[in-house]
This record gives C-alpha cells, sequence and structure tokens, in this order.
C-alpha cells in the first residue's frame, strides 16, 4: 500500500499489519496538522498598501529615492509602497512615528545620515535611533564632495590643510545648517586634519553653495549630485570626495583619505527601517524584495542620475552599519559641541 501526501509519497509498505495502522495514521495526521498550523503562522504579506514615511519634503534625499524604490517594491510585493512625508525638526517627528507604528511591517521609514546624527543632536526623543527599530537594508550611499572657491590659493586638500595652519581661523566654510551633514563633515574634517576653520551656517545647501561661487565663504562640504554641474563649468573646484572610495562621477578627484587626512569618511547615505518587533520573516521579505529593486538596471541608473550608488546590505549589516554611524557622528557632535534649537 502506497500513502500520498500533497502529492509525495510518504510511506510504502507492501501490506501494513493491522495493529499498526492506528500509529500510522495519527502520525499522518500530526503531521498534517504541523504544515497546516506552520502555513497559519506565517500569513501573507503584504495584503494591502505600506506607507513608507520619510521626514524630509519631497525632493530630499530620502525622498527621491524612496520614490525610486517604491515602484519596484509594488511590482515584487503587489501592494502600493506610498511615500508619506512627515516634515520637522530634522527628521525626528517622522522616526518618532514610525517608532511607535504597530510593528506589523504596513509602516516603514526611509532615513538618512540625519537619523543617526540626530542621537548626538537631541536629548529628548521620544525613541532610540537604533533600538526603536529594525533595520531592513541600506539602500544607497550619496557621497559628498569638499567644495572650494576658484580663488583659493590650495588647489588639492593638502594644499587646504596646510593653508589652513599657517593661518588659523581666517578661513571659513558654509554648511547648509547646524547639525547638518555638511557642517557634520566639515566638523570632522577639521578634527581629523588638526586645523581650524569658522563654520558659517545658512538655511539650506543651495543657498551654502551659492555664496561659495561668489566667493562670499571659500569652503562646504556638498552634494555631489548638486554640485557637479558647477564643478563642470568650473564654478566651484572639487577637492576631494567624502566617500571611503572615488566617485564613478568623478573619477579624477581623490577621496580625502588618499590625499592626506587618513582615515576621513562621511557618505551621506539612506536606508529604511522597521518598528522594532516586526517579524523577522517580514524583514527578510522586505530586505528581498529592496534589494532585489535596487539592483535592476532602471533603479541603478535612476539612483546614478541623482549622485548616488546602491549601497544594498543584509538587514544585520546595516544595523551594525547605522550603530556605527550613531557613534561615529555622537562623539563628532560631543567635540565641537554643535547645538540645535
Amino acid at each position: 500500500m502506497t500513502l500520498v501526501h500533497r502529492g509525495v509519497v510518504i510511506a510504502k509498505h507492501a501490506q501494513p499489519q493491522a495493529g499498526l495502522l492506528p500509529i500510522f495514521f495519527g502520525a499522518l495526521i500530526a503531521a498534517c496538522a504541523w504544515t497546516s498550523a506552520s502555513a497559519a503562522a506565517e500569513p501573507a504579506y503584504p495584503v494591502r498598501p505600506v506607507r513608507v514615511i520619510v521626514g524630509f519634503p519631497p525632493g530630499g534625499a530620502a525622498d527621491v529615492v524612496a520614490r525610486i524604490v517604491g515602484p519596484k517594491m509594488a511590482e515584487s510585493f503587489g501592494q502600493p509602497f506610498v511615500v508619506d512625508n512627515r516634515t520637522g525638526a530634522g527628521g525626528t517627528t517622522a522616526s518618532e512615528l514610525a517608532a511607535h507604528a504597530p510593528p506589523d511591517g504596513y509602516t516603514l521609514l526611509m532615513v538618512g545620515t540625519s537619523h543617526a546624527a540626530s542621537a548626538g543632536l537631541y536629548t529628548n526623543l521620544n525613541y532610540d535611533a537604533a533600538n526603536s527599530f529594525a533595520a531592513v537594508a541600506r539602500v544607497a550611499e550619496v557621497p559628498q564632495v569638499l567644495l572650494a572657491n576658484p580663488s583659493l590659493p590650495a588647489k588639492n586638500v593638502g594644499e587646504l590643510v596646510a593653508l589652513a595652519k599657517s593661518a588659523p581661523g581666517k578661513l571659513n566654510i558654509a554648511s547648509g545648517g547646524n547639525g547638518s551633514i555638511s557642517h557634520l563633515s566639515g566638523e570632522l574634517f577639521k578634527e581629523m586634519a588638526g586645523i581650524t576653520l569658522v563654520h558659517v551656517p545658512y538655511k539650506g545647501a543651495s543657498l551654502a553653495m551659492a555664496d561659495v561661487m561668489t566667493g562670499q565663504v571659500q569652503l562646504l562640504f556638498g552634494s555631489l549630485a548638486s554640485a557637479m554641474g558647477q564643478i563642470r563649468s568650473g564654478r566651484l573646484r572639487a577637492l576631494g570626495v567624502t566617500s571611503s572610495r572615488r566617485s564613478p562621477s568623478l573619477p579624477d578627484t581623490p577621496t580625502i583619505a588618499e590625499a592626506g587626512v587618513k582615515g576621513y569618511e562621511a557618505t551621506g547615505w539612506t536606508g529604511m527601517l522597521a518598528p522594532a518587533g516586526t517579524a523577522e520573516s517580514i524583514v527578510s521579505k522586505l530586505n528581498g524584495g529592496l534589494v532585489a529593486a535596487v539592483k535592476t538596471p532602471e533603479v541603478t541608473a535612476a539612483l546614478r542620475a541623482q549622485g548616488a550608488e546602491v549601497a544594498a546590505s543584509t538587514p544585520h549589516e546595516f544595523g551594525v552599519y547605522l550603530r556605527a554611524e550613531i557613534a561615529k557622528w555622537t562623539k563628532t557632535i560631543r567635540a565641537a559641541n554643535i547645538k540645535v534649537q
């Protein structure tokens, strides 16, 4: 006698003894019950639209990345991934909202470097930048570039460091505002290079870049994507990129680390988080869909058009990276005594 379960032969006996039949069928029933229970323990996901919260207005790095990968995620999962911009307090409003959302996979958070920096900038957060979330994946990285007005005598990072040391406090460096990635990158550079530069904060990176071009200020750490046109036109000079390797968009410009400030890295990045407690099976599904999405030729090309490179990771890798970023920027913020209102 042959017994089949779900198309699979599970037992084959020429003639089972009558006394063994009750035991055999009892085991078969138990196996079927276990299979059904396992299926019930992992319900289908997603079965409705997924909200992706972004803490900045449309057009920001995290927003752009979310809108690039969202349609591909929707194709993969069969449900819309809807971007929900919740601005305020340097992105912390959105992070708090996501941290307290149900951990069911239907509320996600697309974050960037500011999420890591917030742990050191704010003392009254109602969430923990690392422990209140489950890491899904790092999605992209956006190198910055150290920009100078072309009239500055320094033609590279080494010459800039020498010039700053010869005239401490005489050179100034703009930023997009206190606590911004451009500000933090500058403070880290000053600390690691052992130089003094006067910080000039602006209400936005575009305003800061405009004044560097006119010579009102001399230096700025800016987004490579936003600065490429001005670099090519000669209105800005690129001294070095902040990533650990040279940018394909600017291959002839060395990294700041290889130009003399060893170990320097201040790469902007974006990644996806879910509320802490989200089931590992859901996190794993999201990671697989997200990584597959960013590796498609069209998404890779769209990211590169924004000056970003694919940085797909596992949940564990992103979790480790996020904690390292929090530690790095908290140290920099405290050393520079950076305050935000």
